[in-house]
């Protein structure tokens, strides 16, 4: 085997490429994520371009405009939502807070544009479930970044050839100290209204169950778990803290953690019945080191930092190009969102909730 094209399968694109065309984008919502990573994502590739930013004010997003000689319209969400500037842009990226995603997509999709939205779809499943079925005319994809990751795809790939045996176990954990990101005790994270029923489930063990589901190949069928939160910061949501195990078909069990207020930490770990695979900063901003283990024999890989919103967004424009369907659908993002329900529902019942 040439070692050079085996990790070339992973680091080199392999969905469909377009020979032409632009995907025009407007980017609603100017938190961080869009202005750091989607806007710029528009500007490394040639088939990508935003002309159009949406935010609370005229004022904040004309700043934003003014930044980027691409971007011709400066709208309000109520401009957005009315329909103005919708023949600049042929797709939406909907980077607003959890619960607000609902009415953007719908807008977006009423006015026939392509949409990538935010993960989780929604604040709950009922929401997500109404968006999902608003966008049912067009494409709906879901920023889940991880699936363009090489070290991950590589996971994939060598789950299904079978190189570790049969799955076991999972253990997943992202932690961050969102405090230190923004120390805003008002901040949307913090907010039921706008995050949904917590802050470290939905925006962090996020990763834990989608990644899980797209290295095994699988999805959930039953969820336990349990909430804790003691810091000022967190009290009105549950889970400063949480741990949840996420039942697979065949047994294999996913045992997960998460949490707002601790060490910035990412790894996720596959235990099979005859190796193991180890993704260290599996989520968050550092190099991909995926340790593999087969019987005695243990090969490390580095593999260089992505920018993997901005792959993201080259994916799912390349697949509007090609017109061809996407992984990580809105059908994919439900099944996530009733899992993170069914998670602080078992969290607070003390019971197995089946999916």
């Amino acid at each position: 085997m040439d070692l050079r094209e085996y990790f070339d399968e992973f680091t080199t694109p392999d969905w469909p490429q377009p020979d032409e065309g632009t995907v025009r984008f407007a980017m609603v919502g100017l938190g961080w994520w869009t202005l750091d990573h989607a806007i710029p994502a528009t500007n490394d590739y040639d088939t990508l371009e935003t002309t159009t930013v949406v935010s609370s004010t005229t004022e904040k997003a004309q700043r934003v405009a003014d930044q980027h000689d691409s971007i011709e319209h400066a709208l309000t969400y109520d401009e957005f939502t009315d329909g103005e500037a919708s023949d600049a842009y042929d797709a939406v990226y909907v980077g607003t807070p959890n619960a607000l995603h609902l009415p953007y997509v719908e807008a977006a999709a009423e006015f026939g544009k392509d949409i990538l939205c935010e993960k989780p779809l929604e604040s709950n499943a009922e929401r997500a479930e109404k968006l999902v079925e608003a966008a049912s005319d067009v494409t709906l994809g879901v920023e889940y970044r991880m699936h363009v990751q090489p070290a991950v795809r590589m996971m994939r790939q060598l789950i299904a050839d079978g190189f570790i045996g049969d799955v076991a176990l999972v253990h997943g954990n992202m932690s961050q100290r969102l405090l230190e990101i923004n120390d805003d005790y008002d901040q949307w994270r913090l907010n039921p209204d706008l995050a949904g029923a917590g802050t470290s489930v939905t925006d962090l063990g996020v990763y834990s169950i989608n990644t899980s589901r797209f290295v095994l190949d699988e999805d959930p069928v039953a969820v336990s778990g349990a909430t804790w939160s003691g810091h000022e910061a967190f009290d009105e949501v549950p889970d400063e803290r949480a741990s949840f195990t996420v039942e697979f078909p065949d047994g294999v069990l996913a045992s997960c953690t998460a949490s707002q207020n601790a060490q910035f930490a990412s790894s996720l770990r596959v235990v099979g019945t005859e190796g193991e695979l180890l993704l260290e900063d599996a989520f968050l901003a550092g190099e991909r080191v995926l340790t593999v283990t087969r019987g005695d024999t243990t090969v490390t890989t580095e593999f260089d930092q992505i920018h993997e919103t901005r792959r993201s967004l080259e994916y799912f424009g390349d697949h509007i190009l090609t017109d061809t369907p996407i992984p990580g659908d809105g059908e994919h993002g439900l099944v996530d969102q009733r899992a993170i329900d069914a998670v602080y529902e078992a969290a607070e019942s003390g019971e197995r909730v089946e999916l």
